[in-house]
């Protein structure tokens, strides 16, 4: 499965959205700071499984409808930052979807995600990341990607440790994702997982944004089989 994350900057990168998934083929798109409003239902050959409603700029998942089937969608609210309650109110910070792959059976949670902004501490993100990612597993017993903006520019390697006690990868992309402010430029878009091999995350080419996408690659671990064909479960969006 190839996915692609990118934050558009307030919606200002929306126009790239069809090029970008021409020149790379992904079979998911994930995007953070997407006017829900603005948004079509269609990209290339991807079909828009779900997008929040509770602000303006929020996540939508793109997939290709032609190698899977959306059996349900999530939106889950977070532990909120300062900045959140006071300025521009989050109200969902992840976008879970879980999709059937229709020729080999296995079902997969993909989930876009945007983390509170620079202003709030580490250990929030942190909480975020955790309560995010546990939230995810409502959606069935199955493996989980999570790809988007984690704001964590400093102490990743601290991060990534933390993630593996509590049974995740963490992967950070190939180079620096985030070029806007001179001091604040890193790398802020990351891919998690549990169930799933995380092969590469590259650091795509920089449009209108102050963000550069990110091209996730991943598989199955070795020993995850197929969800029995009696697993009808569904959560509702």
């Amino acid at each position: 499965m190839r996915v692609i994350s990118y934050n558009l900057r307030k919606h200002r990168a929306a126009s790239e959205l069809s090029a970008l998934v021409a020149d790379h083929d992904p079979d998911v798109l994930c995007l953070q700071e997407a006017d829900t409003t603005d948004l079509p239902e269609q990209v290339g050959e991807l079909g828009l499984a779900n997008a929040t409603r509770g602000n303006r700029l929020g996540l939508a998942v793109y997939y290709r409808e032609s190698a899977y089937r959306c059996e349900a969608t999530t939106t889950l609210e977070l532990k909120k930052s300062l900045h959140d309650r006071v300025l521009r109110p989050a109200h969902e910070r992840v976008l879970g979807v879980r999709l059937h792959d229709i020729d080999d059976g296995h079902d997969v949670i993909v989930a876009s995600f945007h983390a509170a902004p620079l202003t709030a501490l580490n250990s929030l993100r942190r909480h975020q990341i955790r309560a995010a990612l546990a939230g995810l597993s409502d959606l069935g017993d199955h493996p989980i990607l999570m790809v988007g903006d984690y704001n964590y520019p400093v102490f990743k390697e601290d991060l990534s440790r933390r993630m593996r006690e509590h049974g995740y990868e963490l992967v950070m992309s190939d180079s620096r994702t985030y070029t806007r402010y001179r001091y604040f430029r890193g790398y802020y878009d990351f891919a998690t997982s549990v169930g799933m091999d995380i092969s590469s995350v590259r650091t795509l080419p920089q449009g209108s944004s102050d963000h550069l996408p990110i091209l996730v690659t991943v598989g199955a671990l070795p020993g995850v089989r197929p969800a029995s064909p009696e697993d009808t479960s569904v959560t509702s969006p």
